[in-house]
């Protein structure tokens, strides 16, 4: 009777249209919230109101399970890529790693720990280049002065 209008009689049945990215097309009857679409799907699955995908394309926002679909809207369930949780890498505190000697004791461990401990090992100090000059005038090889410096650096640190 009278002004109704989409047929039917009171008002018509509030449904939501969700499609899925491969095109296929089902309607929810309301009221329904996120997690009801959710629950039958992958914890990777998403779901994305239409008009937000419009409006900020990749970047829209997610549906929280809690909300609440809207009649007459389109929604696109979406599985998101599952990226590897990036490797955190712990700094070490200089604070923490107490005097040189501990420290250069420290890289040594870790050297053993990775393989047989042979190959070299790079250490990073400050030696006055005259102290330098007087050990390699003192010793008789690369060895010797490689020995004498690794002596200085754990006498000066002890």
């Amino acid at each position: 009777m009278g002004n109704n209008i989409g047929g039917g009689g009171g008002g018509g049945k509030k449904k939501a249209k969700i499609m899925k990215i491969d095109g296929e097309t089902f309607k929810l009857k309301l009221p329904a919230k996120a997690m009801d679409v959710l629950k039958d799907y992958p914890a990777t699955y998403v779901l994305l109101e239409s008009e937000a995908v419009k409006k900020f394309g990749i970047r829209a926002p997610q549906l929280e399970p809690e909300e609440e679909l809207r009649p007459k809207n389109i929604y696109f369930l979406v599985e998101l890529p599952e990226f590897p949780e990036p490797r955190t890498r712990r700094a070490r505190s200089v604070a923490h790693m107490g005097s040189a000697k501990e420290r250069l004791e420290g890289l040594m461990l870790r050297q053993k720990s990775f393989g047989s401990g042979s190959g070299p090992v790079r250490v990073k100090m400050r030696i006055p280049r005259a102290q330098i000059n007087k050990l390699m005038e003192e010793s008789k090889d690369e060895a010797e002065v490689a020995e004498r410096i690794l002596d200085l650096c754990l006498q000066s640190s002890g």
